[in-house]
Protein backbone atom coordinates (compact mmCIF):
# COMPACT_ATOMS: atom_id res chain seq x y z
CA UNK A 1 0.00 0.00 0.00
CA UNK A 2 1.37 3.42 -0.93
CA UNK A 3 1.11 6.35 1.44
CA UNK A 4 0.01 9.73 0.24
CA UNK A 5 1.29 12.77 2.10
CA UNK A 6 -0.06 16.28 1.66
CA UNK A 7 1.23 19.61 2.88
CA UNK A 8 -1.68 21.33 4.57
CA UNK A 9 -1.22 24.81 6.09
CA UNK A 10 -2.23 25.37 9.69
CA UNK A 11 -4.87 27.98 10.33
CA UNK A 12 -3.60 31.50 9.62
CA UNK A 13 -3.58 33.50 12.83
CA UNK A 14 -3.58 37.22 13.63
CA UNK A 15 -0.48 38.49 15.42
CA UNK A 16 -1.44 40.82 18.24
CA UNK A 17 0.76 43.84 18.86
CA UNK A 18 2.18 44.13 15.34
CA UNK A 19 0.04 46.95 14.07
CA UNK A 20 -3.37 45.31 14.33
CA UNK A 21 -4.52 42.50 12.07
CA UNK A 22 -1.19 41.59 10.49
CA UNK A 23 -1.44 38.00 9.36
CA UNK A 24 1.61 35.83 9.65
CA UNK A 25 2.40 33.32 6.89
CA UNK A 26 0.86 29.90 7.55
CA UNK A 27 3.02 27.19 9.03
CA UNK A 28 3.21 24.00 7.04
CA UNK A 29 2.85 20.54 8.46
CA UNK A 30 2.95 17.13 6.85
CA UNK A 31 -0.41 15.35 6.66
CA UNK A 32 -0.26 11.57 6.80
CA UNK A 33 -2.70 9.36 4.90
CA UNK A 34 -3.57 7.64 8.19
CA UNK A 35 -5.20 10.84 9.52
CA UNK A 36 -8.56 12.08 8.25
CA UNK A 37 -8.32 14.99 5.83
CA UNK A 38 -9.49 18.36 7.15
CA UNK A 39 -11.82 18.67 4.15
CA UNK A 40 -14.41 16.36 2.63
CA UNK A 41 -13.42 14.42 -0.46
CA UNK A 42 -15.86 13.72 -3.27
CA UNK A 43 -17.60 10.34 -3.18
CA UNK A 44 -17.11 7.84 -5.99
CA UNK A 45 -20.07 7.81 -8.36
CA UNK A 46 -19.32 5.16 -10.94
CA UNK A 47 -19.50 4.90 -14.72
CA UNK A 48 -23.14 6.02 -15.09
CA UNK A 49 -22.56 9.27 -13.20
CA UNK A 50 -19.32 9.84 -15.10
CA UNK A 51 -21.13 9.46 -18.44
CA UNK A 52 -23.93 11.76 -17.27
CA UNK A 53 -21.45 14.35 -15.95
CA UNK A 54 -19.49 14.41 -19.22
CA UNK A 55 -22.58 14.69 -21.43
CA UNK A 56 -24.25 17.32 -19.24
CA UNK A 57 -20.97 19.25 -18.92
CA UNK A 58 -20.56 19.29 -22.69
CA UNK A 59 -24.08 20.64 -23.19
CA UNK A 60 -23.58 23.26 -20.47
CA UNK A 61 -20.23 24.37 -21.88
CA UNK A 62 -21.46 24.60 -25.45
CA UNK A 63 -24.60 26.49 -24.40
CA UNK A 64 -22.52 28.90 -22.32
CA UNK A 65 -20.01 29.49 -25.10
CA UNK A 66 -22.81 29.89 -27.63
CA UNK A 67 -24.30 32.67 -25.50
CA UNK A 68 -21.07 34.61 -25.94
CA UNK A 69 -21.01 33.73 -29.66
CA UNK A 70 -24.58 34.94 -30.05
CA UNK A 71 -23.79 38.23 -28.31
CA UNK A 72 -20.53 38.95 -30.12
CA UNK A 73 -21.13 37.42 -33.55
CA UNK A 74 -24.89 37.35 -34.01
CA UNK A 75 -25.74 40.70 -32.44
CA UNK A 76 -27.90 39.32 -29.62
CA UNK A 77 -28.53 41.30 -26.44
CA UNK A 78 -25.84 41.50 -23.75
CA UNK A 79 -28.38 39.76 -21.50
CA UNK A 80 -27.49 36.49 -23.27
CA UNK A 81 -24.34 36.54 -21.13
CA UNK A 82 -26.17 35.99 -17.81
CA UNK A 83 -27.48 32.49 -18.63
CA UNK A 84 -24.25 31.86 -20.53
CA UNK A 85 -22.13 32.47 -17.42
CA UNK A 86 -24.46 30.36 -15.28
CA UNK A 87 -24.18 27.59 -17.84
CA UNK A 88 -20.37 27.79 -17.76
CA UNK A 89 -20.40 27.61 -13.94
CA UNK A 90 -22.65 24.54 -14.19
CA UNK A 91 -20.18 23.03 -16.66
CA UNK A 92 -17.30 23.45 -14.20
CA UNK A 93 -19.30 21.94 -11.34
CA UNK A 94 -20.43 18.97 -13.43
CA UNK A 95 -16.83 18.02 -14.21
CA UNK A 96 -16.20 17.63 -10.48
CA UNK A 97 -18.67 14.72 -10.50
CA UNK A 98 -16.46 12.64 -12.81
CA UNK A 99 -15.00 9.55 -11.15
CA UNK A 100 -11.29 10.30 -11.63
CA UNK A 101 -8.40 10.97 -9.27
CA UNK A 102 -6.84 13.87 -11.19
CA UNK A 103 -8.43 16.97 -12.67
CA UNK A 104 -6.11 16.99 -15.69
CA UNK A 105 -7.08 13.45 -16.64
CA UNK A 106 -10.75 14.36 -16.23
CA UNK A 107 -10.34 17.37 -18.54
CA UNK A 108 -8.32 15.42 -21.11
CA UNK A 109 -10.91 12.65 -21.35
CA UNK A 110 -13.68 15.26 -21.47
CA UNK A 111 -12.16 16.66 -24.65
CA UNK A 112 -13.41 13.69 -26.69
CA UNK A 113 -16.93 14.00 -25.33
CA UNK A 114 -16.89 17.75 -26.01
CA UNK A 115 -15.94 17.20 -29.66
CA UNK A 116 -18.83 14.79 -30.21
CA UNK A 117 -21.25 17.13 -28.42
CA UNK A 118 -20.02 20.08 -30.52
CA UNK A 119 -20.69 18.13 -33.71
CA UNK A 120 -24.16 17.21 -32.46
CA UNK A 121 -24.76 20.90 -31.69
CA UNK A 122 -23.57 21.75 -35.20
CA UNK A 123 -26.08 19.32 -36.65
CA UNK A 124 -29.15 19.85 -34.42
CA UNK A 125 -28.93 23.54 -33.48
CA UNK A 126 -27.06 25.09 -36.41
CA UNK A 127 -28.44 22.79 -39.09
CA UNK A 128 -25.09 21.85 -40.67
CA UNK A 129 -24.63 18.11 -41.09
CA UNK A 130 -21.21 16.77 -40.04
CA UNK A 131 -19.31 15.09 -42.87
CA UNK A 132 -17.48 11.76 -42.72
CA UNK A 133 -14.24 13.43 -41.61
CA UNK A 134 -16.05 15.03 -38.68
CA UNK A 135 -17.43 11.63 -37.68
CA UNK A 136 -14.09 9.82 -38.09
CA UNK A 137 -12.31 12.53 -36.10
CA UNK A 138 -14.92 12.36 -33.33
CA UNK A 139 -14.59 8.56 -33.10
CA UNK A 140 -10.80 8.82 -32.84
CA UNK A 141 -11.19 11.41 -30.08
CA UNK A 142 -13.71 9.26 -28.19
CA UNK A 143 -11.31 6.32 -28.42
CA UNK A 144 -8.55 8.48 -26.97
CA UNK A 145 -10.84 9.73 -24.21
CA UNK A 146 -11.75 6.14 -23.28
CA UNK A 147 -8.08 5.16 -23.11
CA UNK A 148 -7.30 8.15 -20.90
CA UNK A 149 -10.23 7.57 -18.55
CA UNK A 150 -10.41 3.78 -18.36
CA UNK A 151 -6.84 2.68 -19.11
CA UNK A 152 -5.19 0.49 -16.49
CA UNK A 153 -3.08 2.50 -14.07
CA UNK A 154 -0.16 1.19 -12.07
CA UNK A 155 0.77 2.40 -8.60
CA UNK A 156 2.81 5.26 -10.09
CA UNK A 157 0.16 6.68 -12.47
Amino acid sequence: MTTVQLWIPDQVRDDEGKGGNVRSPPERRLHSANQPLPFRTAPRHGACMTAFAYIAAALAEIAGCFAFWAWLRLGKSVWWLAPGMLSLALFAWLLTLVDADHAGRTYAAYGGVYIVAALLWLWTIEGARPDRWDVIGALVCLGGAAIILFGPRGATA
